[in-house]
């Protein structure tokens, strides 16, 4: 178990013996990632700041329901998880984390490159970020949730109540997939 886990589990502990105010330490901690999953299921920011606050009033009030058996964070990602779907079947369809980092960067540049490397490595991740666009919704969700938020097999299954081989299945389909994407752009 990382640090991180442990004093999360100890926040969690002291703030369900009384001690609220140390909610707002949990709050620091995860809410880029939870506002991350919001922009990525609601594309804009207003709608991922309201989702944000709703996904934590929900741990709040849930709180002494977590049992311990996953890190804290998986819990989390699984209330939020489930809130955005609950919302945006709602709403829309999911979107890549992928797409939301170079809208929000505009770029992919390193500084302590040249600019011809950093012409090349722009070039990939774009056809990359293009190519992940073109997956299945649910291979996208497990693809962001694998490698964009770094979440195991069983953290995923947790989150999104897919069996975790159906996840192996949909990262390895969505690999496959992927590597047909960019063979055919060069």
């Amino acid at each position: 178990m990382s640090d991180e886990s442990r004093d999360d589990l100890l926040i969690v502990s002291q703030i369900i013996s009384g001690q609220k105010d140390l909610f707002r330490l949990l709050v620091r901690r995860h809410e880029k990632a939870v506002y991350g999953m919001g922009l990525s299921f609601f594309r804009n920011q207003e709608d991922a700041s309201d989702f944000v606050q709703e996904v934590f009033l929900k741990v709040y009030r849930n709180l002494p329901k977590y049992e311990g058996r996953s890190r804290f964070s998986t819990w989390l990602y699984k209330v939020a998880y489930n809130t955005a779907v609950n919302e945006s079947g709602r709403r829309k369809e999911y979107y890549s984390l992928a797409e939301e980092n170079a809208a929000q960067t505009g770029s992919f540049e390193w500084s302590d490159d040249n600019p011809e490397r950093v012409l090349i490595r722009n070039s990939a991740r774009e056809a990359v970020r293009k190519a992940i666009l073109e997956l299945p919704e649910k291979y996208r969700v497990c693809v962001d949730l694998f490698f964009f938020y770094d979440r195991s097999y069983q953290e995923i299954e947790v989150i999104t109540g897919f069996p975790a081989n159906t996840i192996k299945s949909h990262v390895f389909r969505a690999k496959k997939m992927l590597r047909g994407i960019l063979e055919e752009v060069q």
